[in-house]
């Protein structure tokens, strides 16, 4: 006898279980474009609703377009079809230094990969004009995206949702996948297992003294020059550690010489592997470390995604929109009525001046007290 169901149109177990095959194989056979170039603190931020793409999605094939300073992050991830990498800062150079043809050449091969699969869905967690520039050129049947109007971005799009900026980035994120069905787990942040990464890091420690030794991580740069601390406090901060807790310090970061400007300064002893280090090396390295002491920074995520406690430095930015996700961080912060302002000039950056090494050396000895004898680790 046929099943009736007039809530949602049935025609019997056998026809639903046909149609249910149907629907799993296109399911399957799905083409989905993930559109987030930049910057390392975003691509980390993605992180967790690619793993929730994939488990929505089990058997699709998942292309990620990245630009070339984060593609290291999610290149080789088990989550992830292709890495499709936007030269996007390269071509401006071009164009800047008259390389037309190269320019004309670089871009026409970029889209012409970009199309090489008709995509079923393209979500652009970027947002931004330059991200939905390649949603347009991407095509796709379904784009979804926010319905903000940041750069006419939300122009591009068929399925819009809104954004809520009360929210920490990663779950700005992830309610986009909440839209398309996926059940709220836990934050999932996997990167591309590494083993060249892990021996990298093994040498460097074994070179500078550090193998068997408990050591601080700290990042001194940032973007923003408004995010930045000054070098004698940084300084100041690395002597108290090693004078009055005995642990070793160790800076990272992409500048060498800048730095070399806060060393100069210690009178202890500290390490500078800044330059010396890839991303996945970097995450080894933090994994290593007791915390991170930074500014709000693309480190700053990197040791949180590896469960890593972080105390972070913030002055012109919102820590619940951009902090270190996750229990068991630290913020240290002045509270003033014009922070945040998200401005990346300032006169006085005031915010930042007024944030002391006694206020952040303070914070660190509490953090490294509560997790004495164990491992210094943190949840997301």
């Amino acid at each position: 006898m046929t099943k009736k169901n007039y809530g949602k149109l049935s025609y019997g177990k056998k026809a639903d279980d046909a149609a249910n095959k149907v629907s799993q194989r296109k399911q399957n056979s799905m083409n989905i474009l993930i559109v987030k170039l930049s910057a390392i603190g975003d691509v980390i931020h993605t992180l967790p609703s690619l793993a929730e793409l994939r488990r929505l999605y089990p058997e699709a094939h998942i292309t990620w377009v990245v630009e070339e300073a984060a593609a290291g992050l999610i290149e080789g991830h088990p989550y992830l079809n292709k890495v499709l990498i936007s030269r996007r800062k390269s071509w401006i150079k071009y164009f800047k230094s008259g390389k037309i043809s190269r320019l004309s050449r670089e871009i026409r091969s970029f889209i012409k990969e970009l199309r090489e699969r008709p995509y079923d869905l393209v979500i652009d967690f970027h947002g931004l004009l330059k991200s939905a520039l390649i949603v347009l050129f991407a095509g796709g049947k379904r784009k979804l995206g926010y319905d903000s109007l940041q750069e006419l971005s939300g122009l591009f799009y068929n399925e819009k949702i809104p954004e809520d900026m009360n929210k920490h980035a990663v779950d700005r994120y992830r309610d986009l996948l909440r839209y398309l069905g996926a059940k709220t787990e836990p934050a999932e942040f996997i990167f591309p297992p590494d083993s060249d990464a892990e021996a990298k890091v093994e040498l460097l420690l074994r070179k500078n003294d550090l193998a068997n030794k408990k050591f601080i991580a700290v990042n001194p740069v940032a973007y923003w020059e408004t995010k930045l601390w000054d070098n004698e406090k940084f300084a100041r901060l690395a002597d108290m550690i090693k004078k009055q807790l005995d642990v070793e310090v160790v800076f990272t970061g992409s500048e060498k010489q800048a730095i070399e400007k806060i060393t100069a300064q210690i009178s202890t002893k500290a390490v500078n592997l800044a330059g010396k280090t890839t991303l996945p090396e970097l995450a080894s390295l933090y994994r290593r470390a007791e915390l991170l002491i930074t500014t709000d920074s693309g480190p700053m995520h990197l040791a949180a995604a590896v469960g890593k406690p972080v105390v972070a430095l913030f002055g012109p930015t919102d820590p619940q929109r951009t902090g270190p996700y996750g229990q068991g961080h630290k913020i240290v912060r002045t509270e003033l009525s014009c922070s945040p302002c998200f401005l990346k000039k300032c006169p006085t950056k005031k915010c930042m001046q007024d944030i002391t090494a006694e206020q952040v050396f303070t914070v660190v000895k509490e953090r490294l007290e509560n997790c004495r004898d164990v491992a210094c680790n943190v949840s997301t």
